[in-house]
């Protein structure tokens, strides 16, 4: 696998996004509308689960190694985000803030909890605020769907996306439980991966330029991808060639089960 970015940049990006998703809250002219691709949730409870969730990572970040997420210290439970705009735009700013310092603090290659322990991601800060990218960024995709301007994800997030998800998220020492097969994913912007499904999981790799095609290819910008991958597009609004069935299947198993 290629280098993913340095830390700063990382940190650098998840400002960035953080920001973009306050200047689309300050825009919305009702926080009590649906999110259409959250449908559980209003603009005012999307905006209570980044702002608490980034105060919870902080915490986490800041615990260090351990085999549980650290306990809560507030017996009140998650701080209720305000509901002046002011106020709010304000307590989502310290909120993206107090995970910086957390980070900051910890380093890129200091350990902590988290949840994707048999993936091909580390268990490190750094690999915490790597995946906080996309956390941000897909929910700023979301408050500007619901407000009907959404907008790619810039090309940097997109395709440190599509590494992240497929590390990250799609990888797992769970043995495959379906017919093994290949998948080839390609991003317009130049960076291709191969996904292995076997009976040792799910492996990601850099594809070799000489590569025979995989069962399935998939190509797309950086952004469709990212957005396909956590179900804000559908597949068939992206390139594909082969057997679709093992994306499929993919997509809808849950190794933990």
């Amino acid at each position: 696998m290629q280098n993913i970015l340095e830390f700063p940049e990382v940190l650098r990006l998840i400002e960035d996004r953080s920001a973009a998703f306050r200047a689309a809250i300050a825009s919305a002219p009702d926080l009590d509308v649906q999110v259409p691709t959250c449908p559980d949730w209003t603009l005012r409870e999307l905006v209570q689960h980044l702002g608490d969730g980034r105060r919870r990572q902080a915490a986490i970040v800041a615990a260090g190694p351990g085999a549980e997420p650290p306990a809560r210290t507030d017996p009140k439970g998650a701080p209720t985000a305000p509901r002046d705009r002011e106020a709010l735009d304000a307590w989502l700013a310290e909120s993206t803030e107090l995970m910086l310092d957390a980070m900051r603090e910890a380093g890129p290659d200091r350990g902590c909890w988290t949840w994707w322990g048999r993936s091909q991601a580390p268990e490190t800060s750094g690999a915490v605020a790597r995946h906080q990218i996309q956390e941000i960024a897909v929910h700023t995709y979301d408050v500007q769907l619901t407000q009907g301007a959404a907008q790619p994800l810039p090309t940097d997030v997109a395709v440190e996306g599509v590494d992240e998800f497929l590390t990250t998220v799609a990888a797992t020492t769970v043995p495959w439980p379906f017919k093994p097969a290949t998948i080839d994913l390609h991003t317009t912007e130049g960076r291709s991966w191969r996904l292995t499904l076997n009976a040792d999981g799910v492996r990601c790799d850099d594809l070799a330029a000489d590569a025979e095609p995989g069962d399935m290819v998939m190509r797309g910008a950086a952004s469709e991808l990212v957005l396909y991958f956590y179900e804000r597009v559908p597949l068939d609004g992206l390139e594909t060639t082969g057997d679709t069935e093992p994306m499929e299947q993919l997509a809808d198993w849950d190794p933990n089960a």
